[in-house]
């Protein structure tokens, strides 16, 4: 039964303030049902990890010109508020989805209504280039038209500060505060075209030469020619500036799965054009098999992730999950810095919560600083922005993202795929291999391994078992997790922690999050939390082995994973 308060919703969508095809849009929707009417307009859209993201379609709860209108003349007028009296201008990009171009269009159009200066892209760009565009151009907000890895019906939006990076409290609270006391009339659809320049290739050259800058770290002659590299854009916008960068940067065996090369909302080639998925790398591993590569990379369709393959000791392709790839690519560069005697105390790493704890013993074996934040790399761009004494080396989270220094201020995958070629050709231009170096890294700071399992609810019905969930483990948590007992429990939505060992309770110095996180005598870390961008519930599971053979890495290997399984049984989680 749909309640008043949606009726009214509903009825409001029906008047003269929106136009025909969106009037049109609901009368078809109304016609397939009440439970589909009620998805549409159930609630609003929020901007949660990664900005707004949803279904495209007719409702509050989808993306269409009037949602992302309405949240875009809200933040006009929080930028005219923030920067009274100034010549306020943006930048926005949009990626290959169903949409993201006439969508891109709209939200230019209420800027330039307002009197605010639009650099827009003429035509699809990777989200990091976005985030350098903002900077570069002195802008002070950016909008990305993008759903990231989410299904061929899905779009979204995500907002940028004069920093770089994606918003943070308290600003994204303020903002959603101005868009919630907004109505639909409200907004200025009507564009200024004067207001608005089409911005392009000089862009992509001054990212490129950021980048290659930025990303590098071979000296030796002939190293970059010899690495055979296969990659692929999986349809997305990575195929616009990857290839040139790594051109530029002297590769030249670069193989590009040419059926996955054309941008394509559709993503026709993959089940999910997700490089955490396995399957999403079919083609490119096929390819480097045919073409002897030493390393596949593959990027997800605004080009912020980035999955890697590597050859292991028996020659087979292996692929690398997020965490692995985070300690190797944050190794490279603490060696490179270390090597220029750049480390003086005053240089930090950057990770997340429920990322590898691997991370802390890494940075402390060069005595670099890890700072720990919530999900996202907005978080990561906030401890750069609040500590200015401290130069940012690099950073990233488990899920297949990275950042490499401060040009890009979110996570980076044009940037990341020139370093983990890097440390290809440099392993093997030294007679070892990527593989060699991650076993070598374990040999020295202990085996780490983690499984992450997420479960997909969706709808209403979806949303209320997740939040069930995680009330239930918040309000009757485990006293033991697969024999091992539970130790402390931090809970990120109440800001405190508890030491069972010592009986003592304390605050976290982080913002509330919607984060629980177990662990247990033995070091294993469990967290929890709902996805800010999917309708799933994540679980985070980590276990780790002092080692000091490669003999006993194996067989840490084989426990950890059966420790793991155990945990995941123990929970219920299969």
């Amino acid at each position: 039964m749909i309640s008043t308060e949606i009726l009214a919703k509903i009825t409001t969508w029906k008047s003269d303030v929106f136009d025909a095809e969106t009037k049109q849009q609901l009368h078809d929707l109304e016609a397939q049902g009440e439970k589909e009417l009620l998805e549409a307009f159930y609630k609003d859209l929020e901007f949660g990890t990664g900005g707004m993201r949803g279904i495209m379609g007719v409702g509050t709860n989808r993306i269409n010109k009037y949602t992302l209108g309405k949240s875009t003349q809200g933040l006009c007028d929080y930028l005219h508020s923030s920067f009274p009296n100034q010549s306020i201008s943006v930048a926005i990009a949009f990626d290959c989805r169903h949409n993201s171009d006439t969508l891109a269009q709209v939200v230019a159009n209420v800027f330039s209504a307002n009197d605010i200066k639009v650099y827009l892209f003429e035509s699809l760009r990777p989200t990091p280039e976005l985030s350098f565009a903002v900077r570069k151009l002195q802008c002070q907000a950016g909008i990305v038209l993008t759903a990231s890895h989410n299904p061929p019906e899905y779009n979204g939006y995500k907002v940028y500060w004069n920093d770089g990076g994606q918003l943070v409290p308290p600003q994204d609270k303020e903002l959603i505060a101005v868009i919630d006391a907004l109505h639909y009339q409200d907004i200025r659809f009507k564009p200024k075209p004067e207001h608005i320049t089409k911005i392009g290739a000089e862009i992509d050259q001054e990212f490129i030469k950021s980048t290659i800058q930025n990303a590098t770290i071979l000296q030796k002659a002939g190293a970059r020619d010899d690495l055979k590299i296969v990659f692929t854009s999986l349809h997305g916008t990575s195929i616009t500036v990857v290839p040139e960068t790594l051109k530029q940067a002297g590769y030249s065996q670069v193989h590009i799965v040419e059926e996955q090369k054309t941008p394509d909302g559709n993503f026709p080639t993959v089940v999910s054009p997700n490089p955490e998925e396995p399957e999403a790398l079919t083609l490119a591993l096929a390819l480097a098999e045919k073409v002897g590569a030493d390393i596949v990379i593959g990027t997800d369709p605004d080009c912020d992730r980035l999955g890697v393959a590597v050859r292991n000791n028996e020659g087979k392709m292996e692929l690398l999950n997020g965490n692995q790839l985070m300690i190797l690519l944050t190794a490279l560069l603490l060696e490179k810095w270390q090597s220029e005697k750049r480390l003086n105390g005053k240089q930090f790493v950057g990770s997340t919560i429920v990322s590898t704890p691997m991370m802390h013993a890494l940075a402390e074996s060069y005595e670099v600083r890890c700072m720990v934040g919530l999900t996202g790399f907005k978080w990561i761009a906030k401890m750069i922005k609040d500590h200015p004494e401290l130069e940012f080396i690099g950073g990233g989270e488990e899920s297949f993202g990275y950042m490499v220094g401060d040009n890009v201020r979110d996570k980076d995958a044009v940037a990341s795929t020139l370093l983990a070629c890097e440390l290809a050709a440099y392993a093997k231009a030294s007679g070892s291999s990527v593989y060699n170096e991650l076993q070598n890294l374990y040999l020295d700071l202990g085996y780490f391994h983690e499984t992450l399992i997420s479960l997909t609810k969706k709808g209403i019905d979806g949303l209320a078992e997740i939040q069930a969930m995680m009330a239930g483990f918040r309000n009757d948590p485990p006293r033991s997790v697969a024999g091992q007992e539970v130790i402390m429990i931090e809970d990120y939505q109440t800001s405190k922690s508890f030491d069972f060992t010592v009986n003592r309770e304390e605050e976290l110095d982080l913002p509330k999050s919607d984060v629980l996180i177990f662990y247990l005598a033995d070091g294993s870390k469990i967290a929890m939390r709902p996805s800010g961008t999917e309708p799933k519930i994540k679980f985070y599971v980590s276990v780790t082995e002092s080692v000091e053979t490669l003999e006993e890495l194996q067989a840490a290997k084989v426990e950890c994973k059966e420790h793991v399984a155990a945990i995941v049984a123990d929970l219920k989680l299969n």
